[in-house]
């Protein structure tokens, strides 16, 4: 049972597991970014795909091909590999793929890289998904895809520009943006054809990635300027199959920049309010929430609690507090999640405490709601611990390197075995 709030001490780590909930059904129940088998209910005899993705259900190529199996309830194994970006690659993986690829596919026993060429082969495998890539209405849309990616990168990768230039280049996303919204608009649901088919499969990774960067570093919010892509991320949003790969703005915000050679900010008072808003809350972020509009499901708070529980050694073992101090800071912040009030942290705990919640990863540790839980006690625990002359640790720019899986993977070995 939780203290009574009068308590000051913090609850034990077997008090905090008694009150976890149970592991969930990863391989037959909703998606989640933790399966390593995925079987809808049939028999591991049957499965015909492996599919390669990212340890850090980050890469967008991977989400693409992942949505897609999940949609289709294709059963099919996972074999995680590291992005560069986060680690060093596999050598077992660069054995196999010496291009280091992601994702990758084998289908009956046969290599495919590439994510369009992977959905191909899919659709002759087991059948489109409504309307096949190659179809005549689908094409177009994926055309308008590239054209909304390249507007977006050349507004948000573009260093040094001037306030005109800026608005130039928000201009033109916006009115590619605007060429989306009027194709959703055309047809009589909220996807793009008439049903949700692989052209909205193609779409979401990108501009789930725009509707959290360009909030983030240019105060520009694509759901309140377009709705009907507001629309669209509603309807997304009530598939369980987007929510098992769908991220979070924090993610997006702060694993963009290395991969995309860097992000601009466009420094105005509403940027940087959209900027603290995502790295420190309160949530939701503005109303309405532009990150999201699935309500809060129950127990979002005791789902963090699971997933803290499940690696908190490995945690420990990276995070540049004391053991000691780090340690009892952390179960003052889950008392305070699971209900209590919050235990009196140690003074000078707020370095360790940020630098956890500054890399909770969504999907990869656990969902958007419970993150957000999380990060919410974290944030209050690190202003009860703050020391003024304790120095703050930035996130890395050039690389996430802090984000390294091995650790993570050495605590579990059976999980090591079975990404090989």
């Amino acid at each position: 049972m939780a203290p009574s709030p009068e308590s000051c001490e913090p609850l034990g780590w077997e008090q905090l597991s008694e009150l976890a909930p149970a592991e969930p059904d990863r391989v037959n129940g909703p998606g989640n970014a933790q399966a390593l088998l995925r079987l809808f209910g049939t028999n591991e005899a049957a499965v015909r795909v492996t599919l390669f993705r990212d340890h850090h259900a980050w890469c967008p190529y991977c989400q693409k091909v992942w949505l897609w199996l999940e949609e289709k309830r294709i059963p099919y194994r996972i074999r995680k590999v590291t992005m560069f970006c986060y680690g060093e690659k596999e050598s077992w993986f660069r054995q196999l793929v010496p291009s280091g690829m992601l994702p990758a596919l084998q289908l009956d026993g046969r290599l495919i890289t590439e994510s369009d060429d992977i959905l191909l082969a899919l659709e002759r495998a087991f059948g489109p998904l409504a309307r096949g890539m190659t179809d005549p209405s689908v094409l177009p849309l994926r055309q308008l895809e590239r054209l909304l990616f390249r507007a977006w990168c050349q507004w948000l990768c573009s260093p040094g520009l001037s306030p005109a230039q800026e608005q130039r280049a928000g201009a033109q996303f916006d009115r590619v943006a605007a060429a989306v919204d009027q194709a959703l608009l055309s047809t009589p649901g909220p996807y793009l054809l008439e049903t949700f088919s692989s052209a909205d499969v193609v779409i979401t990774p990108y501009i789930e990635r725009m509707n959290a960067s360009l909030f983030y570093y240019k105060g520009y919010n694509l759901r309140a300027r377009h709705s009907a892509i507001a629309t669209w991320f509603e309807a997304m949003e009530t598939r369980p199959t987007y929510l098992g790969t769908q991220s979070d703005f924090h993610t997006h915000a702060h694993d963009l920049p290395p991969q995309m050679g860097g992000c601009h900010a466009w420094i105005t008072p509403e940027q940087q309010a959209a900027q603290q808003r995502v790295d420190e809350g309160p949530w939701p972020l503005a109303s309405p929430d532009p990150e999201t509009t699935q309500p809060e499901p129950e127990g979002s708070g005791l789902l963090a609690l699971a997933r803290v529980l499940k690696h908190r050694h490995a945690i420990a073992a990276v995070n540049p507090d004391r053991p000691e101090r780090f340690d009892r800071a952390l179960r003052c912040a889950l008392s305070a999640l699971v209900g209590s009030s919050l235990p009196r942290p140690p003074v000078g705990a707020a370095r360790g405490l940020r630098y956890l919640r500054d890399r909770i990863s969504v999907p990869r540790d656990m969902p958007l709601h419970a993150a957000r839980r999380l990060r919410q006690v974290l944030g209050a625990t690190i202003a009860a611990a703050e020391d003024p002359g304790e120095p703050s640790s930035p996130l890395p720019r050039q690389h996430r390197r802090d984000q390294d899986p091995r650790p993570f993977l050495r605590e579990h070995p059976t999980l090591e075995r079975l990404s090989r």
